[in-house]
């Protein structure tokens, strides 16, 4: 006689799993990466490979000093050495990556339990913590190609750089922010894989759009500048960091596209998209618990 075994709800089945998510991921930040290394040079390749091999082998070896099952296949690991190294200088010193890949994999992920458990963005950690232990390093953008002050710096703010030259990259930056018109293409891919909604990564666009507006600035130069565009599209929109319900979302991606450019304009930092979104991170435990919709049949105790 056969049993039938009843769990609680929610009963969730799908197709896709961390593998093809991260895969898709990987896929979009290709075209990124090809351009940052032609663009800046070999130093940029080997950061990234520094960086990658650092996160697989760091994941691997904390799975087992944990006793937990191997992740390394589920590419996540590879996901978060990608996106950490893409928020660095092309200039950046090679053991950068190294150090920033440990922090990101072992205290950012894995230490809170691994991946679905982090509360942060562990590339955006590690990136925060190697801008806080080597700020001369993590903010030095001049290369061989690029000897001019980065767009968001105050000596460029007043218009060294026309909309054509941030659109399509040809500015210093950080490897991976500054091909704006290969970060909207993985957006597009990405969207069409169904792997995002256009929720995140509009809202936070429009919402620090509309604030540098409202401070007198110019939206267009804000948006094409810096990281932001990356930011939306790679980091704020992480599963695990970002609310659950759409309206959730909202406020989170609100919050984001605000903060940046509150603390682009007020703050030390002349770039405000890594720790807008590490603060709104930290908020969406809050959110997700104000928005959290009533079960199935729960009534309220008389």
């Amino acid at each position: 006689m056969s049993k039938l075994y009843i769990s609680s709800s929610p009963h969730i089945r799908a197709s896709r799993s961390t593998r093809s998510i991260m895969l898709d991921v990987l896929i979009a930040l290709t075209p990124v990466c090809i351009f940052g290394v032609v663009l800046f040079g070999l130093n940029s390749l080997l950061l990234i490979v520094l960086s990658v091999a650092t996160a697989v082998i760091a994941e691997y070896f904390c799975n087992k000093a944990m006793k937990r099952p191997v992740s390394v296949g589920d590419l996540s690991a590879v996901v978060t050495g990608v996106l950490y190294v893409l928020c660095l200088p092309p200039t950046a010193p090679w053991y950068l990556a190294i150090m920033g890949s440990l922090f990101a994999i072992v205290i950012a992920k894995q230490l809170f339990g691994g991946i679905g458990a982090n509360i942060v963005n562990p590339a955006l950690a590690a990136r925060a913590f190697m801008m806080l232990s080597f700020p001369d390093k993590v903010t030095n953008f001049v290369t061989d190609v690029f000897t001019s002050a980065t767009p968001l710096s105050k000596e460029a703010t007043s218009g060294s750089y026309n909309y054509f030259d941030l659109l399509f990259g040809k500015i210093p930056g950080c490897i991976g922010e500054t091909a704006k018109w290969l970060i909207l293409i993985g957006f597009a891919y990405l969207l069409i894989r169904r792997v995002i909604s256009w929720r995140i990564p509009v809202v936070v666009i429009a919402s620090a759009m509309l604030m540098s507006l409202i401070l007198g600035g110019d939206p267009i130069y804000d948006l094409l500048a810096g990281g932001l565009i990356f930011g939306a599209v790679f980091m704020a929109t992480d599963y695990v960091t970002s609310p659950m319900l759409p309206l959730g979302q909202i406020i989170y991606a609100i919050g984001i596209g605000v903060l940046i450019i509150l603390i682009r304009r007020f703050a030390g930092y002349p770039e405000g998209v890594t720790y807008a979104i590490l603060l709104m991170n930290v908020a969406t435990p809050l959110i997700d618990k104000l928005m959290r919709r009533k079960s199935f049949g729960e009534v309220t105790a008389s």
